[in-house]
């Protein structure tokens, strides 16, 4: 079986069947043998490079805790979701391999905390918004390859009609200034913003300029969280993304987000704030 793309479900499946091996009392060698398998192949399945079936693992371990069947059981549905794989196929000449993790989360997630400091996010973009962002950042890309990226993001942005997804996103107010594509195209968006934040599984709120210094100045993230496993932030700059799984450290950007949450104005007035701005595109 050919090599897959390691992305994070996958390498979480591959770290926990590795779990049940050592926690078994077996080497790499020995564990391949109970499987029926190569040492390599089994490699590559601990790496999250090759696809199997947790079920052969939980039966040649002797793996008898319920609890840690189900969560395994429960990553390998996430990490095997028809959704995701779709898009990554369809898309894949626009999708690196660091996108596909975030491509991947995005659409698992039970809960994403998002924090913008510049842009609207992609999932709540227009897509007039998302050409001209997409094509005034990406300067290198062919007009196909912005075309291909602009669909791609109002294809993501399903994931906020389905009632299992709650997302609280924070935005600066330079966000709702910052004109991309003319001003039309920003009062478009705004109204967007308007509409979307009355989705009773969306809370937009937005931070004003008055509001000074606040937790949120060092730049974009992401945090997601999912029903099985921790939490993982994805910090955004120019080209790729950084994913942090460590608990402490996806403890502080929760704390973080918290108090962004705390110094923005609260939905309904950001609303008000944004109506406001939309009006002076006029």
């Amino acid at each position: 079986m050919a090599d897959i793309t390691p992305t994070l479900l996958r390498r979480r499946l591959g770290a926990a069947l590795k779990t049940l091996r050592v926690r078994a009392g077996l080497n790499l060698a020995e564990g391949a043998k109970l499987l029926g398998v190569s040492s390599p192949t089994l490699s590559k399945v601990e790496n999250g490079r090759q696809r199997t079936d947790p079920e052969r693992f939980i039966a040649a371990y002797g793996v008898a805790n319920a609890a840690r069947i189900a969560e395994i059981r429960e990553i390998a549905r996430l990490a095997n979701s028809s959704r995701h794989q779709r898009l990554y196929v369809q898309y894949k000449d626009v999708i690196s391999d660091r996108f596909a993790d975030f491509l991947e989360m995005e659409q698992i997630a039970t809960r994403i905390d998002l924090y913008a400091a510049l842009l609207i996010p992609g999932v709540l973009q227009t897509v007039d918004y998302a050409s001209a962002a997409i094509g005034s950042i990406s300067v290198l890309r062919t007009t196909r390859e912005t075309r291909a990226s602009t669909e791609l993001r109002m294809k993501r942005q399903e994931v906020l009609t389905s009632p299992s997804l709650a997302l609280r996103c924070v935005l600066d107010e330079a966000c709702l200034r910052r004109e991309l594509g003319g001003l039309s195209v920003l009062r478009r968006q705004l109204e967007h913003l308007l509409t979307i934040s009355q989705r009773p599984n969306i809370e937009l709120q937005v931070i004003p300029f008055k509001a000074g210094m606040h937790t949120g100045l060092d730049g974009a993230y992401t945090v997601f969280h999912f029903d099985v496993g921790s939490p993982v932030v994805a910090v955004e700059p120019l080209t790729t993304s950084h994913y942090l799984e460590e608990d402490d450290q996806v403890a502080r950007y929760e704390v973080a987000f918290d108090r962004l949450r705390t110094q923005a104005l609260d939905p309904e007035a950001s609303r008000d704030f944004i109506a406001r701005i939309a009006k002076e595109t006029q």
